[in-house]
């Protein structure tokens, strides 16, 4: 059995550029699959900051939720 600690992973330090653009680190994108032109949901608690989740996996357990997602895209 794996221990929890053993799926927990620091990938380093990002930099927000004057555009507003972040960079995931490519350790980061080849262990979660993380393709050019992926869609990255970002989810924020102001008490405990953000957390950045690959739309597809997120989205294939929320069928609702995708509808509503992909109907606000085409607005």
């Amino acid at each position: 059995m794996t221990k929890p600690s053993d799926k927990k992973r620091f990938y380093g330090a990002i930099t927000v550029s004057d555009r507003g653009q972040v960079v995931i680190p490519a350790e980061a994108r080849r262990d979660f699959q993380i393709d050019v032109g992926e869609k990255i949901l970002v989810f924020g608690d102001l008490d405990h900051g953000l957390a950045f989740v690959k739309a597809s996996s997120f989205l294939e357990k929320s069928p609702e939720l995708f509808a509503m997602l992909d109907k606000k895209e085409k607005e």
